[in-house]
């Protein structure tokens, strides 16, 4: 009998058109866009012979010198699961074996975001009842979509390798959510039990992760090895593994593998460049680029060459291309990159000149590991010596003097943000903070352009750089989405979904942490720290756009019984001289109950798009999903009857108040 390969690949945001990185998309808010992105990613991967995707990636992230933060949807549970369900509706479709679908992964089962220090691999301690209400809900959200398997993590959870863990693994998965898919291990992960400590040998290791729930070991050779020898000894039945089977052939019979096992060759070109994928690829850069800062309004700027005559581009990222990708997205089968140079290049034309320094080179302190695999197209920039490091930064800082303006594109390459890439210092590394304060003192207008995977420290830019854009691994099409945004042929509408600290010691850092004593709100307050603010340089859910609006004329059903639900609705109008998105944000605080409750909790978005001066009325209901949490107390998700507040408006600072009860 021939049983067709289940040929997987980290198909994350793109095979061909390589899309924003998945935190780039999750700054959009826009769950519409990152399905029809993924759909995008699926076919052409399908069409390419690939059925399965390692991804999404749901892992909570909340401290930014963890590498992988560039994968997922940032800090929120529920932004998180609302971005979960769209990849995995984009994937799949709405039922796995969809024509030009593929398999969904979610990974990294679970509490993988959480490593100590950011430091990737190690070790996550996390309470139960965190696990239930922040890095739980992702998995859960993606599951209920549909999605077909799920990956388990490298890391020890509380003590018990992820990928021999049983609670997780069965009493999580199986028991109480009631998965019907299989887990297969991240790669070498179930020989790793051995490394952990968790394992005496690798034997013991494929009997841990087996009986834990594992059904497919990933690369090792563990269980290819030693499960039959775990039968011959009878520790495993054929039974056993005769349950843990299934669920794999029925996703490659889902899949139409045993009917249609090959590919057609002859769509793989025409797939791979239909021109409307890279129209979706632009349009994603444009709704998920973050405009941080615009002080007297310097953007957008004037391409018509009546203003602005020339322009210098400057920083190691500016003629980047593999750098734009991710390190994921570089592995796979990339198309053509637009540059950030090139996108402006063409975006200006004869109307205005532009010119390009590269300034100091980037590259690790410690080298990655992935740089030299055989299939691996990055590599890092080299070390310069001290004259030519200098004579850069003077080519640099003298094309600047001879220009109007200048675009600063700095930030990291594709392999300091990314797997085994974390980080002791969010700051500027190879000399882009001197760089960026060298071409400011020309006193010509400064535009940051950010290419990166995570926050990075710059408050210094923050309190002197006028425009900042982040607009993270913008993919394909980032030189001419970016170029979009700069010159306002589109405008900028993507809101943060992490906490942007003012310096690396705040790390972790996230919104929704619970009241404590001389919370920030008392008149008192100033400062948890003596040398900074610890309140972040930019809120969770900020982003600026071309024009500006008002929220207002909030409605909130006063007193409901638990269990029911709560009608919100407000006025949203656009203020401005143009149109635009605005994303509307609901937070709510539960005042007192069973546990201390978050300060603010996200539990509703939504994308409005509106002309100037038009105004529109946005709805949100608050039920049982959105109310409820799990009481470490009570041991089990509890609606409790207490008095709430409610806010509205553009980050998670929002001014705007109501507040309701629930009864018994």
């Amino acid at each position: 009998m021939h049983i067709p390969v289940l040929f997987g690949l980290d198909v994350i945001h793109g095979y061909h058109t390589i899309f924003p990185a998945p935190i780039a998309m999750a700054s959009s808010w826009d769950t519409k866009m990152v399905e029809d992105a993924q759909a995008v990613a699926a076919q052409e991967a399908r069409a390419a012979g690939i059925q399965w995707t390692f991804a999404p990636m749901v892992d909570i992230a909340r401290d930014a010198r963890w590498g992988r933060m560039v994968e997922g949807a940032g800090e929120d549970p529920y932004l998180g699961s609302a971005i979960a369900r769209a990849q995995v509706l984009g994937f799949q479709g709405k039922q796995l074996g969809a024509p030009d679908r593929v398999l969904a992964c979610v990974k990294h089962f679970a509490g993988y975001g959480a490593a100590e220090g950011g430091r990737d691999y190690d070790s996550s301690y996390i309470p139960e009842e965190q696990m239930w209400n922040v890095y739980l809900p992702p998995f859960k959200a993606a599951l209920d979509a549909g999605a077909g398997s799920v990956m388990s993590a490298y890391m020890d959870l509380n003590d018990v390798p992820a990928s021999g863990n049983a609670w997780l693994l069965h009493d999580v998965l199986r028991d109480s959510w009631k998965f019907q898919g299989f887990v297969v291990s991240d790669a070498f992960a179930v020989r790793s039990l051995v490394t952990h400590g968790y394992a005496r040998d690798y034997q013991d290791a494929a009997h841990k992760a087996f009986s834990a729930g594992l059904n497919m070991d990933m690369a090792s050779g563990t269980y290819l090895k030693y499960l039959p020898i775990e039968v011959q000894q009878g520790r495993i039945t054929m039974q056993q593994i005769d349950d843990l089977v299934p669920p794999v052939l029925e996703s490659k019979v889902r899949l139409g593998l045993f009917e249609h096992p090959y590919i057609d060759e002859s769509r793989i070109e025409q797939v791979l460049n239909d021109p409307v994928h890279q129209q979706a690829a632009r349009r994603a850069v444009q709704r998920s680029v973050v405009l941080l800062r615009n002080e007297g309004g310097l953007l957008p700027l004037d391409k018509s060459g009546r203003t602005i005559r020339s322009i210098a581009v400057i920083g190691p990222l500016g003629d980047a291309d593999i750098d734009l990708l991710t390190m994921w997205g570089a592995l796979t089968k990339p198309g053509p990159t637009v540059s950030i140079l090139k996108g402006i290049q063409d975006k200006v034309g004869s109307a205005v000149r532009v010119e390009y320094a590269h300034g100091p080179n980037l590259y690790r302190d410690i080298p990655s590991p992935f740089e030299n695999l055989p299939i691996s197209a990055m590599k890092e920039q080299s070390a310069q010596t001290p004259q030519s490091a200098r004579r850069s930064m003077e080519d640099a800082v003298a094309l600047a003097q001879r220009s109007d303006l200048a675009v600063l594109v700095l930030g990291e390459i594709d392999l300091m943000s990314t797997e085994s890439a974390s980080r002791a210092s969010l700051r500027l590394s190879n000399r882009q903070q001197e760089l960026l304060e060298a071409v400011f003192a020309t006193e010509k207008p400064v535009v940051l352009v950010l290419i990166n995977g995570r926050p990075l420290d710059i408050s210094w830019a923050a309190e002197h750089v006028p425009a900042i854009l982040e607009a993270w691994y913008p993919g394909s099409q980032g030189g001419n989405g970016i170029a979009d945004v700069l010159f306002g042929d589109a405008n900028p509408s993507g809101h943060l979904p992490v906490s942007w600290p003012r310096s690396t010691g705040q790390e972790p850092l996230y919104y929704s942490h619970n009241l404590t004593q001389l919370p920030e709100t008392s008149p008192d307050f100033k400062s948890r720290y003596w040398d900074v603010r610890s309140t972040p340089l930019y809120r969770f859910g900020h982003g600026l756009t071309y024009t500006a609006f008002a929220f207002d004329n909030l409605r909130v059903t006063p007193q409901a019984r638990a269990g029911a639900t709560i009608d919100v609705s407000v006025d949203v109008t656009n203020t401005g001289k143009r149109a635009g998105d605005a994303v509307v944000q609901l937070y709510i605080h539960q005042r007192a109950g069973s546990a201390s409750r978050p300060v603010r909790q996200l539990k509703g978005f939504e994308r409005v798009a509106l002309d100037a001066g038009a105004k529109r009325t946005v709805h949100f209901a608050l039920g049982k999903d959105e109310l409820q949490f799990w009481s470490p107390t009570q041991k089990k998700w509890v609606v409790e009857p207490e008095q709430f507040d409610v806010w509205v408006g553009g980050d998670s600072s929002a001014a705007l108040h109501g507040e309701f009860r629930l009864t018994e």
